[in-house]
Formats: C-alpha cells, structure tokens, sequence
C-alpha cells in the first residue's frame, strides 16, 4: 500500500515537476514579450474589438455634423470651398442659435470670393471655433488673428498600425513653450459645458490632466492599458467610441442651404462643419466602430465628434471614459492568472478536461474584460493572459505525452522481458516437459530415467532463469536456445540458421529418434535491414518449428530445412513427412510467427501434406527491394501453389 502511495506521488511529481518549470518558462516569456511591447498589437486588436462588440447607443442629438461632400463641391463648382459659402453656412447657422460652430476645415490661404466677409464674421461671433495645426510638418491658423478661446488643433497621432485609439487634448506649442494649446473637440465641449455652468479646470487626484465639475478625464501614460513605452507627450486620452450605424446626424452643405432639417437639430446644440468626401482625404483608422459606411475608416469631423461626445457624455450622463489600472495592479492581475493558468493544467491530467477548463477561464476571462470596459470603461490587459492559458495547455499536453512515452517505453521493455522469458521457456524447458509427459504416458519411462529427465529439466529450468538475469544486464545481441547454447546474433542469419538447427535436432525430443533423412540448407541474406531483436525472432521461428516435429511428427524419417531467395523474397521453410498436429488449435508459436510475419511485411503458412507430413513456412520481402512487379507475381504464385496444395489434398481424400 505505501508503495503504491509512494509511486503515484513520484508519477505526480514528475508531472509536476516537468509542466511546473515549462509554465514558469512560459510566463517569463510572456512577460518579456509583453515588456519588450511585442504584444501591444495583440492588446489594440482585443481593444478594438470589445469596443465594437458594444451594444448600439442613440445618436448624440447635441452635436449636428455638416459634411461638406462630392455633391456639394459639384454644386459650389469650386474646390476648396469659398470662404464666402463658408460665411453663408455660418449665418444660417446663427438664426437657430447653436451653442457653438466648429469649423473643421483646413485654412492656410485665403479661399476667395468672401475671405474678408468670413473673417470679420468669425471676430464678431465667440461661438465659432476654428482649427490649427501645432504639430510638424506645417503649422497653421485655418483663419488668421482668432482669439485664443476661439482656436483649437485638430492634430491627433495614430499609433503604430495607422489606427487612432487616442485623443490630443492639451500640448505645449513648439513655437512657444510658455504657451499651452487645447484640442478643436476640447474646445467645443468646453464651449457646451460652459452654457451649464461647468467649468473646464485642472485634475484634482491627477494635476496635469483636466477636469470639468467632478470628472476628471483620465490621462493617457506611457504603459497605459496594452501600450507599452509610448510617447505620452501634451495630455491625451483614450477615446471611447459611440457604436451604432448612426452615432451622429449628419447633413450636406445642399440640405442647409435647400432647408432640409429641423431648426430642433441646430438650436442650443454644437454644429462641426468639416468636409466627407474621399476626394478631400480627412480620414481616420479605426476598427473600433461597427457597421461603417467607410469600412474601417471614419472622416475628420465625426472623429472630433466623438470626442466631444465622450467629453460631455461623461459630465452629464456618466458616461464611462476609458481608465486603466496601474502597472502594479496589471502584473499582479497577469501572475495571478498564471497561477490560475499552471495550476489548471497541472492539476487535472485528462486533455479533455484540461482543454474544457482552459476553454471556460479563457470565456470567463474574456466576458470579465468586456463587462469590465462596457459598464466601468476599464480596460484590463487580457492578450498575455490567453497566451499564458494556450501555450500552457500546450506545454501540459506536451508534459503529458512525454511522460506518457515514458510509461509506453517502459511498458514495450517489461512486455519484451516477459515474452523473451517465455520464449526462451517455451523452447527450453516446456519442450523437454512435453517429450517427458508424452514418454510417462506411453509407459517408456524406468523410475532412474525419470528421476533423471527431471534432474536434466530443473538445471534447465535454472539456466534459463540465469540467462534471462544476464540479459537484463546486458546488450542483448545473443541468443540462448533450449538446448542451453548460447549464439551471437551478430554474425551472418544464414549461419546461425544453420547452428540452430543443428543444436535444436539434438535435443532429446521423441520423434527425433525415427529420423533417418535430415536435410538443411540456408542461402545467405542481405541483413542490412534486419535488426538483432528481427533476427531473434527469426533464430526463435525456426528452433520452434524443429521442436514441434520432434514433439508431434509421429513416425517422421525425413526432416527438411531450407531458406531460399527468390524474386526479393526470402523464404524459411520447414518440411516433415510425420503425421503432425492432428487438431486446428492455434497455439502461441503459431500466433508468434503470424505476428511476426505481419512485421517483416510477409504472410505465414502452416499445412498438412497429403498423404502426410506438414509444412511450416516462414516468408518475406527483403528490405529495400523496389521491384513492386516481381513482388506481385511471387505472391501470385504463391498463392497459387498454395490452392494447388489444397486442391490437390482434396482430391486425394475423395478418392
């Protein structure tokens, strides 16, 4: 009992021991991976994802997009659109009374007719907000000498696959370090929240980030989230898009200028003209918005929107705005599902089982991760931790199988001892047991040659239990015959046929001692291909087929054994003219040369002869031959000799 305790822990601590040291290697690399920033792209897939797996929110009716598109310039005739069609849709707009006018179109030269009219129309109205560029490689003004409170960039920064995930909203200007720029969308949220009394002001938990009322915007870090090492230069933040079809409603430069919209779209809301049309490129990547018109791709104009949405979404509504947790607590959330991950894989041994429960944490971990951004805007790291759960459910598979070649390889070694072992007694001592019982039952026995019979069969018996004693300590590359004598296996197979038949037909077998022909020859064989384990089993085939002449051939005189090649094949052949096995009993032998047929690619034959007499044939292919047409004509016509045999055997018995 405490044996058996002992070794199922040595099973399982093995197991242990070699899935525990491949899960801990796995975790490092991980950690490495994910330090070094390779899995950042990973972590932006899973990003994009979980935000457009979102369910689809209403439009946000605060904010009214003017898309300036292709019909609307074949319409003006003109590209860029003249500043006085721009001053036209700004006094239109100032009838409804808006909260305010973002002008989202790019300005470094006047646009004539009505450049001087859009200008003192922009200096007179504060609710209009226009756009610059602060950042390389041109820095502009869309509309020259704009109050600072009425000017914001329009400059974002993608990440590494083209795609923006984040929005500038405050950065230092390189022109003039004392001067602190804010974002267009920025500027119209503010410009919204300022008509209810909230003001734009500085963090309170984190000074350098903005705040309006009790909201503070959280501001984008180096390692924030799945980034790793990013420039987090100005205030930025991840921008948490709408979902839907349609997230904002959208209007054509025609549809103001025909009248097509209700005043309820413009009044007290914030209006963004800016253009969204492919032949004037103001495009954005994402992935993170579903149900796309551009697939992938969104204009300008409505990704300022979406940041202003997020903005004032979040004061009035509560609107979760992206957050992520410290790196601290993201290493501590990443190790502790690798010990989830190891212990999982070490602690059930079934793959099935395994894989079910690596399937639901991966689920379990995946639904987390999602409810965690839908309802709090968190975003938790969740690309290293499925790898952890892959690679190590891959590695306990690993673990597994090779400690389950291991018992296999094992298994193969005893299951070998075993049946050398009865090998090596079958055709030793059982032999002699069976001439002894056959001799006491006919009475030919005196009580001295019994007494003696059974002296000669005991020292057999411990020969071969010593034999069997040097083999497992040994090179097996000999072989002990019933006899007792001991052959080298490594020299020529058609030598050593030639020893085992000489040894095996002196053995005191009682049909033995009619014999008065004995005839062997044995062709010589290209052995490359013949391992010594092969050539044991063959040596084993024919010293139990001379056996069972000398056993059961009753009234044999002629013994022949012969081994000849022809057409590739090799055949072992042992011929008698006794009267033989009288029953259809398939004995061990039998079952031992058809199994061993099957693994040299040949067949086995055992028949009586008529009118009697047995022959026993062992025959195969020799290894490496590619003559496949000559291989198929031998076994024809052995087959056919074979039914000759038969048929002939039949009619001899009829008559």
């Amino acid at each position: 009992m405490q044996r058996d305790i002992w070794r199922l822990f040595k099973e399982k601590f093995t197991i242990w021991r070699l899935g525990g040291r491949l899960g801990l290697v796995v975790v490092l690399l991980v950690l490495v991976a994910r330090l070094s920033g390779w899995l950042q792209f990973l972590e932006w897939v899973t990003f994009d994802t979980f935000i457009s797996w979102r369910p689809y929110e209403p439009i946000d009716e605060r904010i009214l997009i003017v898309g300036i598109n292709e019909a609307d310039i074949k319409s003006v005739g003109k590209y860029p659109i003249p500043d006085g069609e721009i001053a036209e849709l700004i006094e239109k707009f100032q009838e409804y009374q808006p909260v305010a006018i973002g002008l989202d179109i790019t300005r470094n030269l006047p646009v004539e007719p009505g450049h001087e009219k859009l200008v003192e129309l922009v200096k007179q109205n504060k609710d209009i907000i226009g756009i610059e560029k602060i950042l390389p490689p041109g820095q502009f003004s869309s509309i020259a000498d704009l109050p600072p409170k009425q000017v914001g960039f329009s400059d974002m920064i993608s990440d590494e696959d083209g795609k923006y995930r984040r929005a500038l909203l405050g950065a230092v200007n390189l022109q003039n370090t004392n001067d602190y720029k804010f974002s267009f969308p920025l500027r119209l949220a503010e410009a919204y929240l300022s008509q209810k009394g909230i003001l734009l002001e500085n963090g309170q938990r984190d000074r350098q980030t903005m705040k309006f009322d009790k909201i503070e915007i959280p501001r984008f870090l180096p390692n924030s989230g799945g980034y790793v090492g990013t420039d987090a230069g100005g205030v930025k933040a991840l921008v948490n898009f709408r979902n839907g079809k349609e997230r904002f409603r959208t209007v054509s430069l025609n549809d103001i200028k025909t009248g097509n919209f209700q005043p309820d779209w413009i009044r007290d809301r914030i209006v963004t003209i800016g253009m969204t049309t492919i032949s004037a490129p103001d495009l954005f990547n994402t992935s993170a918005i579903s149900g796309l018109q551009l697939h992938g791709q969104i204009y300008g104009v409505e990704f300022h929107a979406h940041v202003v949405s997020q903005i004032i979404s979040a004061v009035l509504e509560s609107r979760p705005l992206i957050k992520t947790w410290s790196e601290v607590w993201e290493y501590i959330w990443i190790l502790g599902w690798a010990v989830i991950a190891i212990s999982l894989s070490l602690a059930i041994e079934s793959p099935w089982r395994n894989l079910f429960a690596i399937s639901l944490g991966s689920i379990g971990l995946i639904a987390i991760s999602y409810y965690a951004l839908l309802i709090w805007g968190l975003w938790i790291p969740i690309a290293p931790i499925l790898l952890i759960l892959g690679i190590n459910f891959v590695d306990f598979l690993s673990a597994c199988y090779q400690y389950e070649q291991s018992l296999k390889a094992q298994i193969l070694i005893r299951q070998h001892t075993i049946e050398m072992a009865f090998t090596e007694i079958h055709n030793g001592p059982l032999q002699t047991l069976a001439a002894l019982l056959r001799n006491v039952q006919n009475y030919d026995l005196t009580k001295e040659e019994l007494l003696s019979d059974l002296k000669n069969l005991n020292l057999e018996i411990r020969d071969v239990g010593e034999y069997l004693t040097q083999q497992t300590l040994n090179v097996q590359e000999s072989l002990r015959l019933g006899s007792g004598l001991k052959i080298d296996l490594k020299r020529p197979i058609h030598e050593i046929f030639y020893e085992v038949y000489s040894s095996t037909i002196e053995r005191n077998l009682p049909y033995f001692q009619t014999l008065k022909a004995k005839v062997r020859s044995f062709e010589p064989l290209e052995e490359e291909f013949l391992t010594i384990e092969r050539k044991r089993e063959l040596c084993q085939f024919l010293e139990e087929a001379i056996c069972n002449v000398g056993k059961h051939a009753e009234g044999v005189t002629r013994l022949s054994a012969t081994g000849t090649k022809q057409q590739e094949w090799y055949s072992l052949k042992i011929k008698d003219n006794g009267l033989g096995i009288r029953s259809n009993y398939e004995s061990k032998g039998t079952k031992d040369s058809k199994n061993l047929a099957k693994l040299l690619g040949g067949y086995f034959n055992r028949e009586r002869l008529t009118p009697k007499g047995t022959i026993c044939e062992l025959t195969w292919p020799i290894a490496g031959s590619k003559n496949w047409i000559s291989t198929i004509k031998f076994r024809l016509k052995s087959y056919f000799q074979r039914k000759l045999r038969f048929l002939t055997k039949t009619l001899h018995r009829r008559i």
